[in-house]
């Protein structure tokens, strides 16, 4: 037997248990991971929350939980090719990350975790990073835009900002300002959210925006008069306002989660860990991680 974090009914943080469950085994064309850490998302209490959600995902009850994880690979199935007893990876697995061991056929979501980047930091990475690039991506940044970020604070946030820096933007992050000086110290200038924003950023000279939360953000770009084709959201659903582009990880470019993972290592570019928690206290992690208000990315540990 092994562990895994399951729900019988969709809600909050209440509804999560860590269970006993059968050991999984690879098969053929896969490979089993022991995992030793899960990053935490705002997708995966959205679909435990709500079931329309859910269903869009062919999630069923009963359920696992978590797409984000890292750790070792353990077994390796019949015909199963790219990796080895003993390789560190990280990947994605929706709605099993959460466990002692998540099967996965290959080649699929599962990439090499590199020298100097710990199994912490490489669970936060798979959707997190490939959604800021793909959210990136959509806008066409260039060197010498200024970009707007929805959200910069947040998970994808991080990212994002990091990213655009990278690429040679200026950028400019809406947030709370209690997290200013947090943004400030990844390389944004802050802006506070709410009722106002277009006006706050009017005279800023943004060129481009993408927006990491809802719609706030790139409704303030379209006042301003930043093109449709310019503006990008991950969470507004598949016809965001005004004509702005929807997107999300699963339209990043291959390669990408790597580009990220040299930029790590060559210490181009941070991963804040907001909080870490052990799997039993995956509640708690999970209620903190929902209240939209951490700095950076929530990690559970098994």
């Amino acid at each position: 037997m092994s562990r895994a974090v399951v729900y019988e009914e969709f809600g909050g943080p209440e509804v999560l248990e860590l269970r006993e469950v059968p050991e999984p085994h690879a098969g053929p064309d896969e490979v089993r991971v022991r995992v030793t850490a899960a990053g935490l998302n705002p997708m995966d209490w959205g679909l435990a929350a709500r079931p329309e959600a859910a269903a869009q995902f062919g999630i069923t009850l009963p359920a696992g939980f978590g797409y984000d994880f890292a750790g070792v690979v353990d077994e390796v199935g019949p015909g199963a090719t790219g990796f080895a007893l003993g390789d560190r990876v990280h990947g994605g697995a929706l709605g099993r990350a959460v466990a002692d061991f998540v099967v996965i056929e290959v080649p699929g979501s599962l990439f090499p975790t590199p020298d100097g980047i710990g199994d912490e930091v490489a669970s936060t990475l798979p959707v997190a990073g490939s959604s800021a690039a793909a959210a990136l991506a959509a806008i066409g940044l260039r060197s010498g835009d200024t970009v707007l970020i929805g959200g910069a604070a947040g998970g994808v946030g991080i990212f994002a900002v990091q990213l655009a820096k990278l690429a040679g933007a200026r950028v400019i992050g809406t947030a709370s300002e209690s997290t200013f000086g947090f943004l400030r110290e990844l390389g944004a200038e802050p802006v506070t959210y709410g009722p106002g924003l277009a006006d706050r950023v009017r005279a800023l000279g943004v060129t481009a925006a993408t927006d990491l939360f809802g719609t706030e953000t790139a409704e303030a770009a379209l006042a301003i008069g930043v093109p449709p084709g310019r503006i990008s959201t991950i969470a507004a659903g598949p016809t965001p306002p005004g004509g702005v582009r929807a997107t999300g990880g699963a339209d990043a470019e291959p390669g990408e989660l790597a580009r990220i993972t040299t930029a790590i290592v060559e210490g181009q570019l941070t991963v804040p860990i907001a909080a870490v928690f052990p799997v039993e206290k995956i509640r708690d992690a999970v209620a903190l991680q929902a209240g939209r208000h951490v700095h950076g990315k929530v990690v559970v540990t098994l």
